[in-house]
């Protein structure tokens, strides 16, 4: 009866509120700013590789990638990945997308330093994520508070994850913005800032959902004490 009867589960409403807008609306700015090509003429991939060229690193591939805005900079490999829906799309919403992944290769080459903590915090916050909450579940079972403060521990390592990728993307879409005023006409700037803004919140609620459920799972260790 306990986890249907677990009050501190109200704590979770409003992320998970939160989440289910930033869905909504990072999917429906980009299908509306995807109607509308740039005045340009250039492919989002173009464009990416404008921005990488003028930063100075012109031996970082793009690579098409399956999947619709799935697209991503991996560090590891030093290499800009775009989605079908975006790499070769002339919309203002694509390349947006685009001009934000260039900005995490930007960010990688001038040691960023909030992007190599996080790289840092990769290992460490996936296991917590995903040992935290079976660890922190038993030891409320059987009665066990130093297992509960290990897998809030863990779970910490998960939530400082997140709330070191906020500056990250945040850096990213500024470094976006900022040099799109050489690719796209002034009238676009504030279409591919939406779309940058709504992808923002995304990450926003992925933080804020961490934040409470590392509270509530404070809370229900010190009910057990």
């Amino acid at each position: 009866m306990f986890f249907y009867n677990d009050p501190t589960f109200l704590l979770l409403i409003p992320a998970l509120l939160l989440t289910l807008y930033a869905q909504f609306k990072v999917k429906s700015t980009f299908a509306k700013y995807s109607e509308i090509n740039s005045k340009s003429g250039k492919t989002a991939a173009e464009v990416s590789r404008l921005i990488l060229d003028s930063a100075g690193l012109r031996t970082i591939p793009i690579q098409e990638v399956e999947g619709d805005l799935t697209d991503n900079y991996d560090p590891r490999d030093k290499t800009l990945h775009l989605s079908r829906s975006v790499y070769n799309s002339q919309s203002v919403a694509a390349i947006g997308v685009a001009a934000h992944e260039a900005g995490h290769a930007i960010q990688d080459a001038k040691a960023y330093a909030p992007m190599a903590l996080r790289q840092n915090l990769v290992p460490a916050a996936n296991l917590g994520s995903q040992m935290a909450i079976p660890l922190f579940f038993m030891g409320l079972i059987f009665s066990l508070p130093m297992l509960m403060d290990i897998g809030i521990i863990a779970f910490s390592l998960a939530v400082a994850f997140q709330a070191v990728t906020l500056p990250v993307e945040f850096n990213a879409s500024s470094r976006a913005i900022k040099v799109l005023s050489n690719y796209l006409a002034q009238d676009e700037i504030p279409m591919a800032r939406q779309v940058l803004n709504a992808a923002a919140l995304t990450y926003i609620a992925a933080a804020a959902m961490a934040v409470l459920n590392l509270i509530r799972l404070i809370i229900l260790r010190d009910r057990r004490d």
